[in-house]
């Protein structure tokens, strides 16, 4: 699952930045208008890439358990998929921004995404200024008030969803929610780690 969920945030992203290199020819040698397009498609492109994102937690948090299980019932740790994943692309459980990790667990996987956030900040505030000509050569007041309203809404709302989605935990918490107790042993050690007889530890 992980591998498709990869294969569709890349295929989103080349797809948002056709689009976006597009708008911007079209503007400058086309329609100067074009340009009002962008900050939409930057929107659309930074919703869709965390929808993407969401969905690899998701496969990430059940293929984390379900190699638990097994290892556990294996008597042995045979498989580590979810723990190289954990320490080498981003950590699970943890606060993060979609899949950046501010703190020590920060990686090239999150420098990627802080690098095409940053380019989807750049072009939707460029398209901005660039087609701000357009908004003010609206014939009617409604029409300016109408495009920036509606930008403004839509911006604001995925930024405040983002962050009760992602950065407040609320959906990596539904995730254990919904696993419950599975791939996890029944009690905890002394030392701390989670184990049961068979000395099963829970990070693997």
């Amino acid at each position: 699952m992980t591998l498709e969920y990869h294969r569709q945030f890349f295929t989103d992203v080349r797809m948002a930045i056709g689009l976006i290199l597009a708008l911007f020819v079209i503007g400058f040698w086309v329609s100067p208008p074009a340009f009002l397009l962008i900050p939409f498609v930057a929107l659309w492109a930074a919703v869709q890439t965390a929808f993407d994102a969401s969905y690899l937690m998701f496969a990430r948090h059940y293929a984390v358990r379900l190699e638990r299980y097994l290892n556990h019932n294996a008597g042995e740790t045979v498989l580590l998929g979810g723990v190289i994943e954990d320490h080498y692309l981003f950590p699970l459980d943890r606060r993060k921004i979609v899949t950046i990790d501010p703190g020590a667990g920060f990686s090239w996987f999150g420098y990627v995404t802080v690098f095409f956030t940053l380019l989807g900040m750049t072009a939707y505030g460029y398209g901005l200024v660039l087609g701000w000509t357009s908004v003010l050569s609206f014939q009617q007041e409604s029409w300016r008030l109408s495009y920036l309203i509606v930008l403004f809404v839509l911006t604001v709302l995925s930024l405040v969803t983002g962050f009760w989605w992602f950065i407040g935990g609320v959906g990596e918490q539904r995730l254990n929610d919904a696993l419950g107790g599975f791939g996890l042993p029944p009690e905890t050690g002394k030392d701390g780690d989670a184990t049961d007889d068979n000395g099963f530890n829970g990070d693997v």
